[in-house]
């Protein structure tokens, strides 16, 4: 039996929530990304993760009030797109992801790019893998080269109020999928704020020859280890939510992890359903 108490409190040390552990500055920012190869840029609801938002404002609702404190992250991740900091994208459930770049090879060996991103797509979109949206606004960008949204949408046709959602899906599944990311933000559109996005094989060249060096079960192991290192204990059925792998996939992850003395599961919360894991260390 582990106590919810115990993970919190591990939790409040990783994710830095506590006043004197709060991010400051856009370097200690990077320390934290770095420290736990990837994290949320604010909070997801039903989605346990560490956050941008709550390593500097703290364990509270992202606020609303344009002059809150915690809102200078909106800033700094504005300042750094393109800066190769660290990766930023819709990745984890499509929602803004800050990823090391140490980690990102794993994230994107799981990908669906097998080496040739000029070509791969359409493989993808023949086998229904790809919506017809995300393949005109991926070849617009491959010929074009970086285009801030005003003018994506313009050039794949889609500038219209009801082509809005359609569009926005295209973008996040592109994200979602290693194969664009934002670069920039431009001065366009009704408040002069449009985010320039570029294809990753060109902003990351460097990507495709260290994915390679990752298996698929390797990969998997990696990034469910720097999760379990951030959370310290978790539901299984939450490895699903964050990652959306397969259950069989999950579960030979997991067992891998334990075998190798880093994990423990089949663990009880007491006043929690289901199976839990746990850092072999937490216990």
């Amino acid at each position: 039996m582990l106590s919810l108490e115990h993970v919190a409190s591990y939790r409040a040390t990783t994710y830095r929530t506590p006043l004197n552990l709060r991010v400051k500055t856009k370097e200690e920012a990077l320390d934290h990304v770095n420290a736990r190869g990837f994290i949320m840029f604010w909070p997801i609801k039903g989605i346990e993760m560490p956050s941008l938002w709550a390593a500097v404002a703290g364990d509270r609702p992202v606020a609303g009030e344009h002059d809150d404190p915690g809102n200078v992250t909106w800033g700094w991740k504005d300042s750094l797109l393109g800066a190769r900091w660290w990766y930023y994208a819709k990745v984890l459930r499509r929602k803004a992801t800050l990823i090391s770049l140490d980690v990102v090879p794993a994230f994107y060996a799981l990908s669906e790019n097998f080496g040739s991103p000029e070509e791969d797509y359409l493989y993808q979109y023949r086998d229904g893998a790809m919506t017809a949206e995300a393949k005109v606004i991926y070849e617009a960008l491959l010929q074009e080269g970086p285009l801030h949204t005003i003018a994506l949408r313009r050039v794949t046709s889609m500038s219209d109020t009801a082509s809005s959602y359609r569009f926005n899906r295209g973008l996040e599944e592109l994200q979602s999928d290693f194969k664009i990311l934002p670069v920039g933000v431009a001065e366009a559109g009704t408040w002069n704020y449009a985010f320039i996005y570029e294809c990753v094989h060109r902003h990351h060249p460097e990507l495709l020859e260290q994915a390679r060096a990752f298996t698929m079960s390797g990969a998997q192991q990696r990034l469910l280890a720097l999760y379990m290192r951030s959370v310290g204990a978790v539901a299984l059925s939450d490895v699903a939510k964050v990652f959306g792998w397969p259950k069989r996939e999950i579960e030979k992850t997991v067992d891998g992890l334990v075998v190798g003395g880093d994990l423990v599961r089949g663990l009880a919360i007491e006043g929690q359903k289901g199976e839990w894991l746990a850092l072999a260390e937490l216990l």
